[in-house]
């Protein structure tokens, strides 16, 4: 019958499934038909299923309808004027002619598909001029902040805002307010930078 060990059985080089780093586990669920509809009009729906459990997670942390997709906001245009306001004499802005409606939305969000709104609850980042109950608008496509950038950093599951620094080999993260420590990042750590804050929003400070 010849020897079947040579041809049948045994480990064969690139069988199975190719090994990876990051440990994964796969799941199935049913899903009402407009979910399921939502979910089949999708390039990538293992990325978009993991996008809405990302921001539902930010949700959970920066407390409850406090993280917006940019998309999802109202376009809203206001009259703009193109002129340089200096603190010196006082320059007319009542001439209609001289002002051009622009899109607030496309101004501070150059890219909505990748943005997100965040209300900041904490004083961590006050020497960042980021106060509670700002509005951050964060870019996750920015995913290699410089150290002067302020991140939405994910540690271990909990998300914080903070600077990432690297110091002798070591990342930190890295607060704005001396009344807070600095978090050590280590080799045994989770972590991930999930966007980077391109724009504060608040009222003027008293």
């Amino acid at each position: 019958m010849g020897n079947l060990e040579n041809n049948y059985g045994g480990k064969r080089e690139g069988a199975g499934r190719p090994k990876t780093d990051i440990e994964t586990k796969t799941f199935t669920f049913r899903a009402p038909m407009d979910i399921a509809n939502l979910i089949d009009h999708q390039a990538n729906k293992s990325d978009f299923i993991k996008e809405c459990i990302v921001t539902s997670r930010l949700q959970e942390i920066f407390k409850n309808d406090t993280v917006v997709p940019a998309t999802e906001t109202a376009d809203l245009t206001l009259p703009f004027f193109d002129i340089n306001v200096v603190a010196g004499f006082p320059v007319p802005l009542d001439n209609d002619e001289k002002s051009q409606d622009i899109n607030i939305l496309r101004l501070l969000c150059p890219h909505p598909e990748s943005c997100y709104l965040i209300r900041v609850e904490g004083e961590s980042m006050i020497e960042a001029d980021i106060h509670s109950g700002d509005i951050l608008i964060v870019d996750k496509s920015k995913r290699n902040p410089s150290e002067s950038e302020v991140a939405v950093c994910e540690l271990n599951g909990e998300y914080t805002i903070k600077r990432f620094i690297k110091r002798d080999g070591c990342g930190w993260l890295v607060p704005a307010n001396p009344k807070f420590p600095e978090i050590k990042v280590t080799e045994s750590d989770t972590f991930n930078v999930w966007g980077t804050v391109t724009y504060i929003i608040h009222k003027p400070r008293e």
